[in-house]
């Protein structure tokens, strides 16, 4: 699949684009090669790989040394890598963040979280040349201010802050907003709104692409599974009862068989013995 472009992805309404997350090197190979549209190094890796609780002890060496590997598991993939919390304070600050994502990560765009507030970061980013896919709606580096992992805009603030703050995203120079977590009509309302793409999680079906984390789509992640989800395959099952059969015939003697191991010359093995 031939990468697209930063300026065919914002022309790509309605274009249905399907994104997954993917944090190593066989996970966004898979991907690849599945002919997924984009690929997202989320830092919600810090949940579903490093084991915290939160996506805010993520790292910016985490994320450099992650979308390293999906780098080199999907190069001509279009990639894009999570700005993590405390990055991107300050415009200067910034920068620096995504130079590192994009120069030695060799990330295509950067995706941070926000609304109005992140608009001076973000024009700041453009300016300098950096790709920069927006986010609205439940903010995960932010969620114990939002009221936890909640629904967000089902009253009149909270939706006017998420349309106005899509918009504000738009005219700042993102070339896509991801809306998570918001009423499907909502989502509808910022998608016809704005003119650039957006891509939805938990954001009903009226946004121009949908985004899930990997591991919950084929099934690896044993923890909870958010009603939005659609799992296509129970992978930590087969890999589960895979892993108890290896155990069990190991144990029994039965691993490794003849077919897995290998044989010597019986002249030299005389030799040997007469050592």
């Amino acid at each position: 699949m031939k990468k697209p472009t930063v300026l065919e992805l914002k022309r790509k309404k309605g274009a249905r684009l399907a994104m997954l997350t993917a944090y190593d090197f066989p996970t966004a190979r898979l991907v690849a090669e599945a002919g997924v549209d984009l690929i997202l190094v989320g830092d919600s890796l810090g949940m579903v790989v490093l084991g915290y609780d939160s996506t805010v002890p993520v790292t910016m060496d985490d994320m450099v040394h992650h979308t390293r590997a999906a780098r080199r598991g999907a190069p001509d993939a279009f990639l894009i890598a999570d700005m993590p919390f405390l990055s991107y304070a300050s415009p200067e600050q910034a920068l620096q963040s995504a130079a590192r994502l994009m120069k030695d990560a060799r990330a295509d765009a950067v995706k941070l979280e926000g609304g109005a507030e992140v608009v001076p970061v973000v024009e700041t980013l453009v300016k300098a040349g950096v790709p920069v896919l927006g986010h609205v709606g439940l903010t995960p580096q932010t969620a114990s201010a939002l009221g936890g992992y909640r629904l967000q805009g089902k009253d009149d603030e909270g939706a006017r802050r998420i349309v106005e703050g899509a918009v504000a995203l738009e005219n700042a120079g993102c070339w896509g907003v991801v809306l998570e977590l918001v009423p499907a009509e909502l989502a509808k309302l910022v998608t016809d709104r704005i003119g650039i793409p957006t891509i939805g999680i938990g954001a009903g079906a009226h946004c121009d692409g949908q985004v899930l984390v990997f591991h919950d789509v084929v099934g690896l992640f044993s923890g909870f599974t958010p009603t939005f989800v659609k799992r296509y395959a129970e992978a930590g099952n087969a890999i589960r009862d895979a892993l108890k059969r290896y155990a069990e015939e190991v144990r029994s003697g039965t691993f490794p068989g003849r077919e897995q191991s290998f044989t010597i010359n019986g002249e030299v093995l005389k030799r040997l013995y007469g050592i």
